[in-house]
Formats: structure tokens, sequence, C-alpha cells
């Protein structure tokens, strides 16, 4: 291969390669919160799933994001929306997960954790790895702290 067309073959990959970084960024970067959909959760369906209060909401704590396990409405759903009553109590944790630390935490719109509600940082859960909480208008989203770009999903409190 002669060196102009050597040239040429890295510049035209080059080219190809900051084309997709392009396309990978406009569709991912169309909502702020670094998934793409539009709605923050995950599931793509932008409405969330309402729960029923005193129910206990249970994840698979993996790096790309918090599984739902329980309740059934939640069950697969990656960072499902989740509609709380305001006033009401529930509890939320991980009993599952890939070996990786997590916690998890209730965070307000400025990203602080509301009322104390967090979990200390492991690889294994527990029984410790439960919040107990009463729903309040404050409350946001449920983020684990060491990945908080994947692990996120969003609170909506009526």
């Amino acid at each position: 291969m002669t060196r102009k067309k050597a040239i040429s073959r890295r510049t035209a990959m080059k080219l190809t390669g900051a084309a997709a970084a392009t396309a990978l960024v406009a569709g991912c970067s169309d909502d702020d919160n670094g998934n793409g959909n539009g709605n923050g959760n995950g599931n793509g369906d932008g409405e969330g799933v309402e729960i029923e209060p005193g129910t206990e909401i249970l994840f698979d704590g993996q790096m790309s994001g918090w599984e739902g396990l329980e309740p059934a409405e939640i069950e697969g759903d990656v960072n499902p929306t989740l509609i709380l009553q305001e006033g009401e109590s529930y509890e939320i944790g991980w009993t599952e997960g890939d070996d990786n630390f997590h916690n998890i935490e209730i965070r307000d719109d400025g990203g602080d954790v509301v009322d104390g509600l967090e979990t200390e940082e492991v690889d294994d859960p527990d029984d410790d790895q439960i919040l107990e909480f009463e729903a309040s208008g404050e409350m946001a989203e449920y983020v684990c702290d060491p990945h908080p770009n994947s692990m996120v999903g969003e609170l909506i409190v009526e």
C-alpha cells in the first residue's frame, strides 16, 4: 500500500470513529441523565410503576443498573421509576449482587441523601442493605454511590 493510501485509510478510520462517537453521544445525551431514554429509569416506558404502601422493593445490584426482583411489577426492569405515596411506609434495598461494592441511597433533587437513608458499601448484600422509610416529597431518586451514572432510578412521590 502506498503511503498516500495508508494516510487516507487512517483518516477515514478516524472520521468513522468520530462519527460513531458523535452518534453515541447524541443518542445518550438527549435527557441529561446519562441513560438515553428520556425518563431516567432505563425501562423506556416513561411512566413508572405504582408501588403499594408497605411493599418491600428489592433489587439485584449490577454495575449496569438496579435490576428489579420484587415486587413482581418491577421484576427484570432495570432502574425502574417507582411511584410512591407520600406519608406511606416502604422498604427498599438489594439482596443480590455482582460481587462489586454497592450501596443504596435515597437522594433529593440536589443529590443529597435524604434523612440519612443510605447503607454501607458492601460487595455481599445482607439484611442491612434494606432501608425502611416513609415517602416524602423531597425524595427524587435511589442511587448506588459507587455507580451513580448507571445504578440510579427515579422516585416519584405523590
